[in-house]
C-alpha cells in the first residue's frame, strides 16, 4: 500500500504563492504518472497537473503559466509550484500516484490539503 502525504497548504492573499508537497511512503521512480487534484467545495475533482516518470508535464488550462508540477525522485516527492494565486483556485488539493504492481494497475491518493486564496 502507497502512503501519500500532502504539505504545504495555507492561506494567501491573492497573487500570492506557495508550494505543496507530496511526499511517497515509497520510491516513486517506478510511478507512471503522479499528479494533483483539486476538488471545491460543490464541485468534482478536476485534474490540476500531472507528471510522468520521464517527466512530461500536463495543465489545466486555468492553470497553465502560474503553476508549475516537478518530481524529485531522489525524495520520492511531487512538488506544485502555485503562482499568481487567485480566489477561483481555493481547494483541496490531493495528491495522486499511478503505477503497476503485482500485475495490476493501481492508484493512490493522498489525503488532501486546503488552499484558500483570500481576495
Amino acid at each position: 500500500q502507497v502512503q501519500l502525504v500532502e504539505s504545504g497548504g495555507g492561506l494567501v492573499q491573492a497573487g500570492g504563492s506557495l508550494r505543496l508537497s507530496c511526499v511517497a511512503s515509497e520510491s516513486i521512480f517506478s510511478f507512471n504518472n503522479m499528479g494533483w487534484y483539486r476538488q471545491a467545495p460543490g464541485k468534482e475533482r478536476e485534474l490540476v497537473a500531472s507528471i510522468t516518470s520521464g517527466g512530461s508535464t500536463n495543465y489545466a488550462d486555468s492553470v497553465k503559466g502560474r503553476f508549475t508540477i516537478s518530481r524529485d525522485n531522489a525524495k520520492n516527492t511531487v512538488y506544485l509550484q502555485m503562482n499568481s494565486l487567485k480566489p477561483e483556485d481555493t481547494a483541496v488539493y490531493y495528491c495522486n500516484a499511478d503505477l503497476w504492481r503485482l500485475g495490476k494497475y493501481r492508484i493512490y491518493w493522498g489525503q488532501g490539503t486546503q488552499v484558500t486564496v483570500s481576495s
